[in-house]
């Protein structure tokens, strides 16, 4: 404000500045950001002989089930975003081990199971909040809820809500998708799997979510379907 002698106000004086073109830069980093994670994520899922469709989504269904839960759509974003990178360390697993058509043996499973400390390790260290998400997920997808997962056996809420969410999500594809060591399950068996598993392998609330709204998922499956020529 301007003020005269007499301590009155007689004008404001504005100082603006043009930022469309910063928030441009802004929204293509985010964009350009965006697009290495989905080809990070479609590099591991390659090596697995999985489709890129598989990502797209598990990014989907985090999103979705991140809503129902209750969270925030800046969460339920940062989720679906960082969610392509979940399983980035299995660059690192061997041919012989990843695409093993038969069970591991215990050692070959132990390295197997490396690939969610080498994924956080990867990814952690940033200063972005979407690469810090990245690498707790990847860390801690395959934690169980009743701490009978790996790496480190965390249980309940230990385990980061980010890692839960996507757990799900990553399970409910895996199941209903062909790949080298199995057949697709039959939807009744997955949703019977899940129910089996409240409290269990995941969490308990988190399931009642996934499923009271399984049409929605079911939604996304059929959207992002894959297609073999």
């Amino acid at each position: 404000p301007i003020i005269n002698t007499k301590g009155e106000v007689i004008e404001y004086l504005h100082l603006m500045s043009d930022i469309t073109e910063l928030m441009s830069i802004h929204l293509e980093i985010e964009k350009t950001q965006q697009e290495i994670i989905y080809l990070m994520g479609e590099i591991s899922e390659s090596r697995s002989k999985e489709t890129g469709n598989h990502i797209y989504r598990v990014a989907n269904y985090s999103r979705l089930l991140a809503i129902k839960a209750g969270l925030d759509e800046k969460e339920a974003n940062i989720i679906s975003k960082a969610s392509p990178m979940h399983d980035i360390g299995k660059v690192a697993i061997p041919d012989a081990i990843l695409l093993k058509p038969g069970s591991l043996n215990k050692e070959e499973w132990k390295i197997m199971q490396s690939h969610c400390n080498i994924g956080y390790k990867v990814l952690s260290g940033s200063q972005r909040p979407l690469l810090n998400a990245a690498a707790i997920i990847a860390k801690e997808h395959h934690e169980k809820y009743d701490g009978s997962g790996y790496p480190n056996k965390l249980s309940g809420e230990n385990i980061h809500i980010y890692a839960r969410i996507v757990a799900i999500a990553d399970v409910f594809d895996a199941l209903g998708s062909d790949r080298v060591y199995k057949k697709a399950w039959k939807l009744e068996n997955i949703l019977k799997f899940f129910e089996e598993n409240k409290n269990k392998h995941f969490d308990g609330k988190l399931i009642d979510c996934f499923l009271e709204n399984i049409d929605e998922f079911l939604e996304i499956k059929n959207k992002y379907k894959d297609v073999y020529n």
